[in-house]
């Protein structure tokens, strides 16, 4: 096999034949699949706007964050627009755990012909740069501080990257590309719901060229989504239960925008009840496990209440309920 490094894209393709986006772009691809490259979802949804954002960042070497609620699929999306360009993909989780060393490299002992010797490995970031690789920070607001000032010199338009403890400086290869995804713009916790992420400086949030957001679809779409990821459910019956299903869930996130509930139901969330419900064959169980039981106590008969909305059973949850009275 062609060292990684050594590979280019060689192809174009149309933008509107693979992505099915009204667009005249054509964007590079490679021909082969390699290891790196994730695996095509057949039934997944493009958003189109997003989408050109990301074929942007592979096209034109641009640095693009994707901001958005939890459980739309920021990550996945870029995921899927490299699977279907064969571009070699890594995603990197900035959790609390993930130090400067592990992104920058450093000095470990290894056996060279039966001799223990200190040698200096590479961490991701100057792998991932000398080669033709998408290098997605996922959870980009979780990074603790001396993290993002290692991001930050690859955010330079040049992007190179220096070796302090090597006195080397690594020139990023013509096809290394940089995703980020968010919660935040990097404003900090200010609904509550993102615990860890941090408070951005606002000089590194400038550094990424472009910034898409990725929020709910509209209820027919969202339906779309969950039917293809379950589609026993593709009959007369199942498109009403999934319809009542993305009802209920744009009912949370409004009580959440209104201040009555502090969680919602994200897409993802939905499609896990979808898919209990062919466990449980019961949507008022399969609702509990999936989603209630993670409500707070005194938010459940809200909850409830907007599920006797949508399907016309009371829950034990309810207000209405005989053991609430």
């Amino acid at each position: 096999m062609t060292e990684i490094t050594q590979i280019r894209p060689d192809r174009q393709v149309s933008v509107r034949e693979v992505f099915g986006i009204d667009s005249d772009l054509m964007v590079p691809a490679f021909a082969e699949r390699e290891d790196h490259v994730p695996e095509i979802d057949t039934v997944y949804r493009f958003n189109p706007e997003v989408t050109l954002a990301i074929l942007a960042g592979f096209t034109r070497d641009r640095r693009v964050m994707v901001q958005g609620l939890h459980g739309t699929g920021k990550s996945t999306h870029i995921e899927q627009v490299a699977a279907r360009l064969n571009w070699p993909c890594v995603r990197v989780n900035l959790d609390g755990h993930i130090s400067r060393l592990d992104l920058v490299g450093k000095d470990a002992i290894v056996l060279r012909d039966g001799l223990q010797v200190t040698e200096f490995q590479e961490g991701i970031v100057p792998w991932a740069l000398q080669r033709p690789v998408a290098l997605v920070f996922d959870e980009y607001d979780a990074g603790r501080p001396d993290v993002m000032f290692v991001i930050q010199r690859i955010l330079e338009r040049d992007g190179k990257f220096t070796l302090l403890d090597q006195n080397r400086v690594i020139r990023p290869h013509p096809s290394f590309r940089l995703f980020a995804t968010s919660n935040t713009v990097g404003l900090g916790n200010l609904t509550g719901m993102y615990h860890g992420s941090q408070m951005l400086n606002h000089a590194q949030i400038d550094r990424w060229n472009i910034v898409a957001t990725l929020n709910y679809l509209s209820p027919q779409e969202e339906a779309a989504i969950v039917l293809a990821r379950v589609p026993s459910k593709d009959s007369e019956h199942g498109r009403r239960l999934i319809a009542s299903m993305v009802a209920l869930a744009n009912l949370t996130r409004k009580g959440f925008a209104a201040g009555d509930l502090s969680t919602l139901m994200s897409p993802r969330t939905v499609i896990t009840w979808a898919e209990n419900c062919e466990i449980f064959r019961d949507p008022a169980l399969a609702f509990r496990l999936s989603f209630l039981n993670k409500c707070d106590d005194a938010e459940r008969p809200i909850v409830a209440e907007y599920y006797q909305r949508c399907f016309d059973t009371e829950l034990d949850e309810s207000w209405m309920s005989p053991t609430h009275s």
